[in-house]
């Protein structure tokens, strides 16, 4: 059972905080498809005690999209009490702290996995900050910096005894990054040193993998990353999975084109048709995955910088599809 704070979710499907990806938009769209929960894409803590207008925008949230996490990251620690008191202000259900990001930016500056050199350190930037907020504070991180140095139990331990509420797992080692086999095993054994909820993170890229990792795991819930990029229904398809045994509502190609019409119009809405329109570019790849004549219709796509253009060369596209094999599925 997930339960932090007022949350309570059974078989819980988290949307993964991912930079450049979850966006409110692309929150609303996994919302509405049956995740569970949703996080913001990994918010600067720097930038928000700089008062970055670009950082703060990152912020926003919707009641829509309700129960959100917002998570925030850092390596210092004034710096991400400011943050998490400012992230506090926007109402969110719980903020969570990055000690897990492997890229190179992030950990050059002391934050994301670069904490998990210094577990001591970790847990006191996360008793501080949880000190700082009235509101729940959980921590995504990964098994270890390397494999030589998988220390994933002390650092669960130390969480906890930080005054975290939950912990997610990305069962990689930083050294890893998203490459290699991830190592689910880990997920029983930090459930054995630990009372608070842990979450597992890593290679659960359809419905089916949900279910496995639950039955392999006993994680109280599941985080889904790049499983949901241009394939947002796959929360809708994991719930079925869980609750019932099978998947019933399978996607075909013209739900495919509806569902990436819905997401663009949720971004042009919150940020302006032009902006929305280019940055919505780096979904049709997984939108259209798969699909005949996808790679055509995708440079097509990549050249439009108006919503009405992009609407018929996908409507045109979805008659296409569906004269060519109307009974796609997706899976």
């Amino acid at each position: 059972m997930f339960t932090v704070g007022n949350i309570k979710i059974k078989n819980a499907v988290l949307l993964a905080p991912m930079e450049d990806v979850t966006d409110l938009s692309f929150r609303l769209i996994c919302k509405m498809l049956g995740a569970d929960m949703v996080y913001t894409e990994f918010v600067n803590s720097e930038g928000l005690m700089r008062s970055s207008e670009r950082t703060h925008a990152k912020l926003k949230i919707s009641d829509d999209e309700r129960p959100v996490g917002i998570q925030i990251y850092g390596g210092n620690i004034e710096s991400m009490i400011g943050g998490a008191k400012i992230a506090e202000a926007e109402n969110p259900e719980l903020i969570d702290i990055n000690a897990g990001c492997w890229v190179k930016d992030v950990v050059n500056c002391g934050a994301g996995s670069a904490l998990l050199k210094d577990p001591p350190y970790l847990q006191k930037l996360v008793k501080e900050v949880v000190e700082a907020v009235s509101i729940p504070v959980t921590v995504k991180t990964r098994l270890g910096w390397d494999e030589n140095n998988i220390q994933i139990l002390d650092v669960a331990k130390r969480i906890e005894d930080a005054g975290a509420k939950a912990i997610t797992i990305h069962c990689r080692t930083r050294s890893m990054g998203n490459r290699g086999e991830v190592d689910w095993s880990w997920i029983p054994k930090v459930k054995s040193v630990v009372n608070i909820p842990v979450v597992l993170n890593g290679n659960v890229l359809i419905a089916q993998d949900v279910k496995t990792a639950f039955n392999e795991t006993g994680a109280d819930g599941i985080m889904i990353a790049r499983g949901a990029i241009g394939n947002p229904w796959i929360f809708r398809e994991a719930k079925e999975l869980l609750n019932s045994g099978g998947i019933s509502s399978h996607v075909d190609a013209q739900e495919r084109i509806k569902i990436c019409l819905e997401h663009l119009y949720l971004s042009i809405k919150i940020k302006g048709e032009r902006r929305a329109v280019i940055e919505h570019r780096k979904f049709y790849s997984g939108y259209l995955k798969g699909l005949h004549n996808a790679s055509k219709i995708r440079s097509e796509l990549m050249l439009k910088k108006e919503l009405s253009s992009i609407e018929d060369i996908l409507s045109k596209y979805g008659d296409e599809l569906l004269s060519h094999n109307p009974t796609f599925h997706t899976s």
